[in-house]
């Protein structure tokens, strides 16, 4: 094992490092960092030590070859105080057996059965915009995948509430920022207004979740859907008991999150990008007059609408919803010339590596183009991650394409939408990657 030296890094204040840099942009921090210092970069977050990691190598070895290597980072070991031991959070044994489970719920046949609701509710927005209006569109998708991952997964109607659910799952993005400071286990426990405002809004989740359970459990009909799996799932391996409320809470609020929370990004940055460059638009618009003549997609249309998968391919390499991944090291692990000692923090960014010019020539120029098949073959692996990689792949990762394509398809058949002149854009990342100040839009009849 090579000897224990630390990879060049920033160097931070004697106490607390690099946190306040990093917490204030994290985005420029990690990019500045890595132009300066390479692939490996080590840096510390007030007692952490850290290391940032941005090659496709690296980045697979620790999404795949060696992910037993490493457990989940403190992130998501702090995103338990909301989603509890969910799929997200939860790990080991545990973590394989609830994703046995869930995994039929996504298979391909249960997919196409997801369609009609799809567009369905996307033709249901699209029916409230009329010409000239202005919107934020972050909160339209939001309200719209809200929608959708309530009624295709829960079988539940969520729209009427989504405003509410909305507002409190934007609480809850605000307000995580302190949960991941250095020492906010003590600080959570003291009367704090934010700690308030996020017990108020993590209750207001916790008040739908429970009553969708409750009225499963009072009905008892099997309805083919994954609530319906979880309800009916037995512990075979211990006592065949099946699952708690609580359990079942943990797993439906983490795909809830998680199920409505990334595409509703990816589909305002796409909107933000189409906006900003209209050569893109109108050839997104003739494949679609193309292909779906007037009607609206049907699961046989997202093969053939190529463009379409190729402009959301690139806007969530430009703006991945999961702007980060962190692992925790449980034993010393090497990479390159040095080891990473046990406890560290290891983060990967699909930000950052699919801004990579050594990847994407002019980085940051959004060009569907990028995505043809022999470019795209050209490129390492990891090189494109925005659903991580590896055991821990998002499981939601073929619905969230199939969603995104048929929304773009649905939407963008009747309506431009454009920025409003002077609105700030500004990426925040938290959990996921979402518009600082929203997106406001005006929304235009195609």
């Amino acid at each position: 094992m090579t000897s224990l030296v630390y990879p060049p890094g920033p160097k931070g204040r004697l106490l607390g490092g690099n946190f306040r840099a990093f917490r204030r942009n994290a985005l420029s921090y990690l990019q500045e960092a890595t132009r300066e210092y390479g692939d490996v970069v080590y840096f510390k977050l007030g007692p952490q030590h850290a290391f940032f990691l941005n090659h496709p190598d690296y980045i697979k070895d620790v999404l795949v070859t060696h992910h037993q290597s490493f457990m989940k980072g403190r992130a998501l070991q702090r995103a338990k105080r909301l989603l509890g031991e969910g799929l997200l959070t939860s790990e080991g044994e545990f973590h394989r057996r609830q994703r046995r489970l869930a995994q039929p719920a996504f298979h391909r046949a249960r997919m196409a059965s997801y369609v009609d609701v799809m567009t369905t509710y996307a033709a249901r927005t699209s029916s409230r915009w009329h010409d000239g209006i202005e919107l934020d569109i972050s909160k339209e998708m939001m309200r719209l995948t809200l929608a959708i991952v309530g009624k295709t997964l829960f079988d539940a109607d969520v729209e009427a509430e989504a405003d509410e659910i909305g507002a409190a799952l934007t609480s809850v993005m605000e307000l995580f920022d302190m949960l991941l400071m250095p020492f906010s286990e003590f600080l959570e426990k003291l009367p704090l207004p934010h700690v308030r405002r996020f017990r108020k809004a993590k209750e207001r989740l916790d008040a739908t979740i429970y009553r969708i359970i409750e009225e499963r459990r009072a009905c008892a009909v099997d309805r083919g859907d994954l609530l319906s799996m979880l309800l009916s799932a037995r512990d075979e391996e211990n006592d065949g008991g099946q699952m708690t409320d609580l359990q079942v809470r943990d797993e439906v609020m983490t795909l809830f999150l998680a199920g409505h929370e990334t595409t509703a990004n990816a589909m305002t940055w796409t909107w933000y990008l189409l906006s900003e460059h209209p050569e893109v638009e109108a050839k997104l618009h003739e494949e679609l007059d193309a292909v779906l003549e007037g009607r609206s997609p049907t699961i046989e249309d997202v093969p053939r609408l190529t463009y379409t998968e190729m402009v959301l391919t690139e806007s969530m390499r430009l703006y991945p919803p999961a702007w980060a991944i962190g692992r925790l090291a449980l034993k010393d692990y090497e990479v390159g010339d040095y080891v990473i000692p046990a406890k560290s923090l290891v983060l990967l960014s699909p930000y950052v590596t699919q801004r990579d010019a050594r990847f994407y020539p002019v980085p940051d120029r959004f060009d569907p183009e990028r995505w043809r098949a022999e470019a795209r073959d050209a490129r390492p692996q990891f090189s494109y991650f925005p659903f991580g990689g590896g055991p821990r792949r998002c499981i939601g990762e073929g619905f969230a394409w199939m969603e995104g394509i048929l929304l773009i398809a649905t939407l963008a058949a009747h309506w431009r939408m454009r920025l409003v002149p002077n609105h700030r854009v500004e990426p925040n990342p938290v959990i996921t990657l979402r518009p600082k100040y929203g997106m406001k839009m005006r929304v235009e009849k195609k």
